[in-house]
């Protein structure tokens, strides 16, 4: 399958084939996928969301307007697709699509995920960035970010605090599949606003479809929803969190579905097991290009110093703010590959992995309790959910996300 050039894949030579082979040459494991799998994932990156996009071509991008065309979607949202009488037939289909349940959703396994991510809570945003950060490197993802100013500049924290609002919407119990909640709501948002950015991306001189295929493709979607699942599921036992083989493979489910709201498909390669979305991840990343140059730096040096100290901050607001800056440069050191971080001008890691690593028997000894007692669980997920809203709310000034498809490209 011939793809985009910047996805360099089957690797040549290289580290990462080294391993591979001698991996599967002591354990009979390989660390890549299928050539069916593969061929499908890089078609993906030249493949979109075609429901969403004909209602934002016709709405949003057309003579209605976005302004208007909001009020039309959350109108639906509100009352129901049948009581808006004006509603295209594009906008109907997206409705129906959004709607149904998949055949593959099991609805107690997107809950059980959903609960995962209720225990890892600021964690998992902390650790999903690092993560993201370390990906910076390639152009397929660090140009639209780049371009549309999501993580980028003085954008960098805000934007992240737009995503932690969704976050937290999606995983309240029972949120993500009851119809007309607040996170379902904005995972439409989010939909619309991906269509949009997509478009003018696409559109952008700057942007080279035959090196990068589609901006925000459903292959890059797709290893979003991997960075959300089984990446932390495995990192964040550095820091105590024991999840165990039932609960990742629950979160795995539970992202698939967050996905399907946001308009990821991925029909024929999503993962099944923890195992193979291990082998997508190690695709991508040995299928490398490194071609992001300063759009890349941008936004990796945007990032934690988006959460030092304000001049405006003082006493106790000061140190608050001190201690997530501090946080969140641990974060990045420890799950932002090491040769990927030398790349760049970034804050000390040391007294960030410290603050860290002091929480760990804390977590350890909850995660073990928690297993013994159900009713600790369920505290234990409230008290984190409380505190990651607290925290948004402290770090936003109480400013509401708004998930805008119509804002301007930076340049």
């Amino acid at each position: 399958m011939t793809g985009p050039s910047a996805f360099r894949y089957p690797p040549a030579d290289g580290g990462r084939l080294r391993l591979r082979n001698r991996v599967r040459r002591l354990t009979g494991f390989d660390l890549l996928p299928p050539d069916a799998t593969a061929d499908r994932f890089i078609a993906g990156l030249n493949e979109g969301d075609p429901v969403a996009e004909r209602f934002v071509a016709e709405t949003y991008h057309g003579e209605l307007g976005a302004r208007k065309a909001r009020d039309l979607v959350e109108r639906a949202q509100r009352d129901g697709i049948d009581r808006v009488p004006e509603a295209p037939a594009s906008m109907r289909a997206l409705f129906d699509e959004f709607e149904r349940l998949p055949d593959w959703a099991d609805p107690d396994l997107v809950e059980e995920g959903a609960a995962v991510w209720r225990r890892w809570a600021y964690a998992l945003g902390a650790l999903g960035n690092a993560g993201t950060n370390d990906t910076y490197t390639e152009g397929w993802l660090a140009v639209p970010l780049s371009l549309s100013g999501g993580y980028a500049g003085d954008r960098a924290l805000h934007r992240y605090l737009e995503t932690s609002r969704w976050w937290i919407e999606v995983c309240r119990p029972g949120a993500i599949l009851t119809p007309g909640s607040l996170g379902r709501n904005i995972s439409l948002h989010v939909r619309i606003m991906h269509v949009s950015v997509r478009d003018r991306v696409r559109k952008h001189p700057e942007w080279n479809a035959e090196r990068w295929g589609l901006p925000i493709s459903q292959s890059a979607m797709l290893l979003t929803l991997l960075g959300g699942s089984v990446a932390p599921a495995f990192g964040l036992f550095l820091l105590g969190h024991l999840t165990t083989p039932r609960e990742m493979r629950a979160v795995l489910h539970f992202n698939r579905y967050c996905g399907h709201l946001v308009g990821v498909r991925c029909d024929g390669y999503f993962p099944e097991t923890v195992a193979d979305a291990w082998r997508i991840l190690f695709m991508a990343d040995a299928a490398r290009s490194y071609d992001s140059a300063d759009n890349g730096t941008e936004l990796v040096e945007s990032f934690v110093p988006a959460f030092a100290p304000k001049p405006t901050h003082t006493g106790l607001q000061r140190i608050r703010a001190h201690y997530h800056y501090r946080v969140q440069a641990g974060y990045l050191g420890l799950y932002m590959l090491p040769w990927n971080r030398s790349r760049y001008r970034l804050p000390s890691v040391l007294p960030g992995i410290a603050l860290l690593l002091l929480r760990f028997p804390l977590i350890v000894a909850l995660e073990v309790a928690r297993r013994v007692s159900p009713a600790l669980d369920r505290r234990w997920q409230r008290w984190n959910l409380r505190r990651w809203e607290r925290w948004l709310v402290w770090q936003s000034s109480g400013k509401a996300a708004a998930f805008e498809a119509a804002a301007p490209l930076r340049r």
